[in-house]
């Protein structure tokens, strides 16, 4: 029977360090590349959004026409759809590795389980607090964004294009949608860490260092606001429908996933799916590294890149250390 690893007292670590992707290496390594792309990117969680964006639009969303005039009524929906979308996988995963415990501390990145009683937290509980932002704020805002998106698309204000017209381009702007995400994400994330701008909003979003799946999107309004701007390179660059779903999806539902909490997410105690992102959790833990996200290596640029290798963290601490004693501020 093979070991599964369990929580140690710091919680789980991956064996191997977290590696730039292939796709930056120099020469280029082309089968590296399309393994990466293949197993790494889109598999599973990307096509599982994919094929969520093509359902959506095809039995979720009403049609263009419809949504020439904003009115609530559809505007509802499309709230309705996301939330709805949101709870079953932020949920699910929230069933099953907290409520059922169905593989205990496997693959946990820490040993503790989410807080129920912490000034911290709307009603001194995590998952609450947590779940408040993400459907309240968080989809409403995401919503909205969609919502003025396909008002846009119906009034033609925005341009659109159709797969006949350009299947190759679509299917290149569709696996771009992954990294303009990590990128835009990098730069509005790296900006929320402006003391002003931090204290005013993104501290709501870090008071998490210890992650559950609805962790994921719960955040400020106005950190919000910024998180679904993602939304806008739509309304210059001509995409299809379904990447705008798709954007909205990998946006606002992927986190729930990369915020589980769990390296590994263990089906039948056997088999296993990728589902925390170690990459985004050290940044939960020590705040100042690790803006952005791995498949566009922008903290690897500017020298914030943590790997999560034991030397790199005792390394790391002893910097932050150094740098609190010149700046006057005891070590605690």
């Amino acid at each position: 029977m093979t070991e599964i690893p369990t929580a140690s007292r710091g919680g789980y670590q991956p064996p191997d360090p977290i590696e730039v992707p292939p796709l930056y290496s120099w020469p280029p390594r082309p089968v590296a590349i399309l393994r990466w792309i293949t197993t790494g990117l889109l598999f599973p969680w990307g096509l599982v959004f994919i094929a969520l964006a093509l359902a959506s639009w095809h039995f979720l969303t009403p049609s263009l026409d419809r949504m020439a005039s904003l009115e609530i009524w559809w505007v509802a929906l499309i709230w309705l759809r996301n939330a709805a979308l949101l709870t079953l996988v932020a949920g699910g995963l929230h069933w099953w590795l907290y409520i059922r415990r169905a593989q205990g501390q496997a693959y946990k990145y820490h040993t503790r389980w989410l807080a129920t009683d912490s000034r911290k937290f709307l009603w001194g509980d995590q998952v609450r607090d947590n779940m408040f932002w993400s459907l309240v704020s968080g989809c409403t805002i995401w919503s909205l964004y969609e919502s003025v998106t396909w008002w846009a698309y119906a009034n033609d204000l925005i341009p659109q294009m159709e797969w006949s017209a350009a299947p190759l381009y679509l299917a290149i702007m569709t696996i771009g949608v992954f990294f303009w995400s990590t990128i835009h994400f990098y730069l509005h994330h790296r900006a929320l860490h402006w003391p002003p701008l931090f204290r005013c909003s993104h501290e709501l979003h870090h008071r998490n260092v210890n992650t559950g799946p609805w962790t994921g999107i719960a955040m400020h309004p106005l950190e919000h606001i910024a998180y679904f701007s993602v939304f806008l390179l739509w309304w210059v660059v001509p995409v299809h429908p379904v990447i705008v779903l798709l954007t909205g999806f990998y946006q606002g539902i992927s986190p729930a996933v990369s915020h589980s909490g769990f390296d590994q997410l263990m089906v039948n105690g056997r088999t296993q799916v990728k589902a925390g992102d170690l990459f985004h959790q050290l940044h939960h833990q020590y705040f100042n590294v690790n803006y952005g996200n791995t498949p566009t290596p922008l903290d690897k640029l500017f020298g914030t890149w943590l790997d999560g290798r034991p030397e790199s963290l005792a390394a790391f601490k002893q910097r932050w250390r150094s740098q609190r004693r010149q700046a006057g501020v005891p070590n605690t």
